[in-house]
């Protein structure tokens, strides 16, 4: 069993008891842990007697399908009402993206989440950093609720714990993250399945962005910090949609000597989507993206900058220079 109930989860349960009609919103670009996350809370909540709607602004990826094989993953819908609204694994009120405009008639909103820079947006905020996932939170909840983990529950946890800790690869994982993807397996995880889907198989058109990456890709800072640009031209070229970019910066980021790696999305002429990710403790990259008004964790945070691209290169290279070298960042 986890460990005892934390105040806001005994108070985010009191809530769903009373509520009938719920609805589960994401971060907009959708990863493993958020569709896994949204997802196997609402079949969760479903098998409970609700009636659940699932948001996201940017609905389901591709890539993520077997995790939600039935569509439960909308955009969103105006002229609803809900008793309550949960939002899973999103660090701020505007990360929800289009799901801010359908959800104000509501009772209560609650936040589950797991990153440090959450802005604790919810009237009940049940935010733990220490986890790597939100999936790993969810399936606490699922225990102290006495929600039955069924097989197709356990897909989508154990999908979104493995997708946020680099299949388990990354420092943030704990023991007992390890434990609860133990019993997610025994609960019935499609290991075989859901490892074939969501890591090894891969559209020609994400290959074509993957040899981008690799002719393109730069080394700075004494080959200490890797980075890259994908441009709408280069979407076009290969003929792929933005959502086929999540993992490319792990090829980076595995080479070795390299400590920090970064890419840079061009979202609008003068609009960047900043990832950023560590492989040191010393780096805290989720205080970097802080200085952009993003944030995230440790290993992996994100921002949205705005200003000219090569500007905003610079600057994010300069924060990161300062990180590796033990300087205050401010």
């Amino acid at each position: 069993m986890p460990s005892p109930q934390p105040k806001p989860v005994k108070e985010l349960l009191a809530a769903l008891a009373e509520a009938h009609t719920v609805c589960i919103v994401g971060h907009v670009r959708p990863d493993g842990d958020c569709i896994g996350s949204q997802v196997g809370l609402a079949l969760a909540l479903e098998n409970a007697g609700k009636d659940v709607t699932v948001w996201n602004a940017d609905g389901c990826p591709e890539k993520l399908r077997i995790l939600d094989p039935e569509n439960r993953v909308k955009k969103p819908q105006p002229g609803r009402q809900f008793d309550a609204v949960v939002a899973t694994d999103c660090a701020s009120f505007e990360r929800l993206g289009k799901c801010v405009d359908h959800i104000q008639d509501r009772k209560i909103f609650i936040n589950i989440d797991h990153h440090a820079s959450n802005t604790l947006y919810g009237d009940i905020n049940w935010v733990s950093p220490r986890e790597p996932s939100c999936g790993e939170l969810v399936c606490d909840l699922c225990e102290w609720a006495g929600w039955k983990i069924t097989q197709p529950i356990a897909n989508c946890l154990f999908a979104a714990v493995s997708t946020d800790t680099g299949s388990f690869q990354y420092s943030t994982t704990t023991p007992e993250t390890l434990e609860v993807a133990s019993k997610l397996v025994r609960a019935g995880a499609e290991l075989g399945a859901l490892c074939k889907e969501i890591y090894q198989s891969y559209p020609i058109t994400r290959v074509r962005l993957l040899r981008h990456v690799y002719s393109k890709f730069r080394l700075t800072h004494e080959n200490r910090t890797a980075y890259f640009w994908l441009k709408k031209v280069d979407y076009q070229r290969a003929r792929a949609d933005s959502e086929e970019s999540e993992g490319l910066i792990d090829h980076i980021r595995a080479i070795e000597g390299v400590v920090v790696a970064i890419m840079f999305e061009e979202m609008e002429p003068e609009l960047t989507r900043l990832s950023i990710r560590s492989k040191s403790d010393v780096v805290d990259v989720g205080a970097v993206a802080g200085l952009f008004a993003g944030g995230g964790h440790k290993a992996a945070a994100g921002a949205r900058i705005a200003g000219p691209p090569l500007a905003t290169q610079r600057r994010v290279l300069a924060a990161v220079k300062r990180a590796l070298a033990g300087q205050p960042l401010k």
